[in-house]
């Protein structure tokens, strides 16, 4: 009988890394590492595995590919340089001794050090009729958009004046409503918040938002809470969407309903296998779970009691990972503002500072410091070190005129004592807020012209004194320099 398990490794080969998901943060790893080694695989011996069987691709760009504006090529990442990509395949259990993973296909592979990376799932909201009873299937017409697959299924689905209902008007969900409007949908936008994107955005920049999005040929209700689907059967069997049903009994008739509620991260092996989980994979400041061997990065990966769900700080952890992993490190990247592939869509990072409101470095975990592995190596503590990201969330609602550009960084809500410069101007969409704390910059939410958003990002992440200059200064197109 032929056996599933890989081979064993042979003498002088390098340090096997298996990386369990490859998505962004996976996929920017095994490219470190690569890039590290040189392009061979004599020093590491990288073995991504991905549930999807698509390249890897730069999620945070699907809505232009459900818009149109890209084709589903455009925004793939770049090929392995060195390693070995297994697609389509599924790690159904992680085996911790001897340290194999075991897939949906009977493969086991081996490792010596494993990588978690496995993303998050979208949150299913409780909607009375999403589910039958006993049942696990969607309606025809209700989609998630998280993956590829999610989004070329709901470009296909969509047509012009399709009735489409978004539940959900965070990034994701604004996003997709603008998206789907682009491709001639008539769409409606039901979000339970008092206003759109409140995770980045006050009041008085959400009303900016609304009226852009409202101008695109969204009809948008917040303080809106959809309770329930109704559904119709088809012919064939099965059930497709009619339409939403609001907790006041409205209905909002629909061909199309996409949820956009929010994520959760992917920790079922990571719990089966007995790691330690709070609402994601705990870890240290060497990105190291409770097992030596296994490391979390990413959506899943939950580092000073924050959970990030951003691109940025996932290429962060995946960077300082990269170093910890390599025998010889890869160059550093200049520090500074940066994006994921694409410019008009993106979670940009600066630097790797601890995140707003996290704990002290050291001082956190779910059981405290007594937990085993969550110590760095004796002589080690000079290594490189995971301490956060201060994330800038970035983005362009592009239009086929009048697009609107979004930036919010840092504490946007002030704290009392702390000073704040706030302009708008509703003839052109535009509005600016910088929140100052005695000489700090420690938060902004821009829209509409970001020819600042440079200047004050780096204020705010060098964390040095502001100058002397009038604060009305920092919204000025160079952001006070």
């Amino acid at each position: 009988m032929r056996s599933n398990r890989e081979p064993e490794r042979e003498p002088g080969s390098g340090r096997r890394v298996v990386i369990v998901g490859g998505g962004m943060a996976g996929t920017r790893l095994a490219q470190q590492l690569a890039t590290a080694a040189g392009g061979s695989v004599g020093s590491v011996d990288v073995t991504v595995i991905g549930e999807e069987p698509h390249p890897a691709y730069n999620r945070v760009l699907l809505a232009e590919v459900l818009a149109g504006r890209y084709a589903p090529g455009v925004i793939a990442l770049p090929a392995l340089a060195a390693g070995r990509r297994l697609s389509g395949v599924r790690v159904v259990r992680l085996d911790r001794d001897p340290g194999e993973v075991v897939c949906d296909d009977g493969r086991r592979v081996p490792y010596d050090s494993l990588v978690l990376a496995t993303g998050s799932n979208p949150v299913l909201p409780p909607l009375r009729g999403l589910f039958e009873p006993h049942g696990h299937e969607l309606p025809d017409g209700v989609h998630a958009f998280r993956t590829m697959d999610d989004c070329l299924a709901l470009a296909a689905a969509v047509r012009p004046g399709a009735r489409a209902v978004v539940i959900g008007g965070g990034l994701l969900g604004v996003s997709a409503a603008r998206a789907l409007a682009q491709r001639g949908a008539q769409v409606v936008l039901a979000h339970q918040g008092e206003h759109l994107m409140e995770r980045q955005l006050d009041a008085g920049a959400s009303r900016v938002l609304r009226q852009h999005v409202e101008a695109l040929g969204v009809e948008v209700h917040t303080e809106c809470r959809v309770r329930g689907l109704r559904t119709r059967s088809l012919d064939g069997g099965g059930r497709a969407v009619s339409a939403a049903e609001l907790a006041d009994g409205y209905a909002l008739e629909a061909d199309l309903v996409v949820l956009a509620c929010g994520v959760r991260p992917r920790v079922g092996l990571a719990r089966a296998a007995g790691l330690d989980v709070a609402r994601g994979v705990v870890v240290d400041d060497e990105l190291r779970t409770s097992d030596p061997r296994v490391f979390a990065i990413g959506d899943c990966a939950e580092h000073g009691g924050v959970l990030y769900g951003l691109a940025g700080p996932a290429q962060d952890q995946a960077d300082v990972l990269a170093r910890i992993l390599s025998p010889t490190p890869p160059l550093p990247e200049t520090q500074g503002l940066r994006s994921a592939p694409g410019l008009d869509a993106s979670h940009l990072v600066v630097g790797n500072r601890a995140a707003e409101g996290a704990p002290p470095s050291g001082s956190w975990g779910r059981h405290g410091w007594a937990q085993p592995g969550h110590r760095a190596a004796p002589g080690s503590e000079t290594g490189p070190r995971y301490t956060g990201s201060r994330a800038l969330t970035r983005l362009t609602l592009a239009a086929t005129s009048n697009p609107l550009d979004l930036a919010a960084f840092g504490e946007t809500t002030p704290a009392p004592g702390d000073d704040v410069v706030q302009l708008a101007d509703a003839t052109r969409n535009a509005y600016r807020k910088v929140v100052v704390r005695g000489d700090r910059l420690v938060g902004g939410i821009l829209l509409g012209d970001l020819g600042s958003v440079g200047a004050l990002a780096r204020t705010w992440e060098g964390d040095e004194p502001l100058p002397s200059t009038p604060l009305l200064h920092l919204l000025t197109n160079d952001g006070g320099s």
